[in-house]
């Protein structure tokens, strides 16, 4: 974790230096070559300009149609709507491309003996990771600033990473679990993946399907002095040799949940643009999951003669290879309250049939 702290800070770094460096670079530092690539540059950009405001004007233009298939404005005031939209996007695309001709004309002029600074004409490069999903359809963004800002009309899957944690034991058949033989406040579980929200329905929000992948992490603190052992294939708990500080059993899945979420939400519309928030109501998701095991691991910690002693065994224990289970979440606002079950047995063959259940806290709520 602390290679990719440096790794990260290492590249935001990159890209301020890289950003300043665009915004205050001298024209006198500026090669004549130079000068007519970022030219160039700006010639291409008048070459979008007017693609740029159509695909605005054809957003206004969607919302105006939807106002008047709902019977909210007249036929009359929908023309007239459409000719200012129409006659904005004209008058953009005038000032925009004039204010790019005054840009050239300053380079093409003073080249690079001019003025000592000018206004930014590299943008620089940003990195953005998370954001509000009214403002850009990309989670994770690194570019030109203004290339974040790529609105769609209507926007009917959004992203997010997930992120879950809480406790995690098993259900042993024939035992309750207050006789289980994990600790209940030692062991956990960890999940973190990334998933899909979308829109199930043209018109309505109410009914949203999110699907994705994630790794977990389901740990079991073994009580009792007590280790699993393996026993010609079957697994089974047996007492430790010798006095145990701590007996931890872990397994690495790699699943592909999905889940059928509903709840009501909040429809958010601009001029070019319209978003539905669930950021504050109800939302409950139904749903399952299915993946394969990665590996697992015991890790025994003991004293011997005083001294600390560590004993790790690596895929030993006959897990099932395959995993697949049940899993929902509720919640109003950020954080929803979480829980999954392991349809499959732990292991291929054990003493008695033991399933992972967990339950704690998700992250994921927009």
């Amino acid at each position: 974790m602390n290679i990719i702290t440096k790794v990260v800070a290492y590249v935001i770094l990159i890209t301020l230096f890289g950003k300043l460096q665009a915004q205050t670079t001298p024209l006198d530092s500026i090669g004549s070559a130079e000068v007519a690539v970022k030219i160039q540059h700006l010639k291409q950009q008048k070459s979008t300009i007017e693609e740029e405001e159509r695909e605005i004007l054809k957003g206004k233009i969607a919302k105006i149609n939807k106002q008047l298939d709902l019977k909210e404005i007249t036929a009359e005031t929908a023309e007239t709507l459409k000719k200012e939209a129409a006659k904005v996007a004209v008058l953009n695309i005038e000032n925009r491309i004039d204010i790019l001709d005054k840009r050239i004309a300053l380079l093409e002029r003073n080249g690079y003996g001019g003025e000592r600074s000018v206004e930014t004409i590299d943008e620089g490069y940003t990195l953005r990771i998370g954001g509000n999903e009214e403002i850009s359809d990309s989670f994770i963004y690194l570019g030109k600033p203004s290339g974040d800002e790529n609105r769609k009309y209507d926007k009917r899957t959004s992203t997010d990473i997930v992120f879950a944690f809480g406790f995690n034991n098993a259900l042993i058949e024939g035992e309750s679990l207050s006789d289980s033989p994990y600790k209940i406040g030692g062991s956990g579980f960890i999940e973190l993946g990334y998933a899909w929200k979308t829109r199930i329905f043209e018109n309505t929000n109410f009914w949203r399907l999110k699907y994705g992948f994630s790794f977990q992490w389901n740990k079991l603190n073994i009580k009792n002095n007590k280790y699993l052992v393996n026993m010609d294939g079957v697994i089974a708990l047996q007492e430790y040799p010798t006095d145990v500080d701590k007996v931890k059993f872990r397994t690495t899945n790699l699943v592909f949940p999905m889940h059928l979420e509903f709840g009501p939400s909040t429809k958010i519309e601009k001029d070019n643009y319209f978003r539905y928030s669930t950021g504050e109501h109800l939302k409950i998701g139904l749903g399952g999951y299915a993946g394969v095991n990665l590996g697992n691991m015991q890790k025994v910690k003991y004293k011997d003669n005083g001294k600390r002693e560590k004993d790790k065994q690596r895929n030993k224990f006959e897990v099932n290879e395959f995993v697949y289970g049940v899993s929902g979440y509720i919640s109003l606002g950020g954080v929803a309250l979480y829980a999954k079950y392991d349809l499959n047995p732990l292991f291929n063959n054990q003493a008695a049939d033991q399933n992972n259940v967990s339950v704690g806290l998700r992250f994921d709520m927009d």
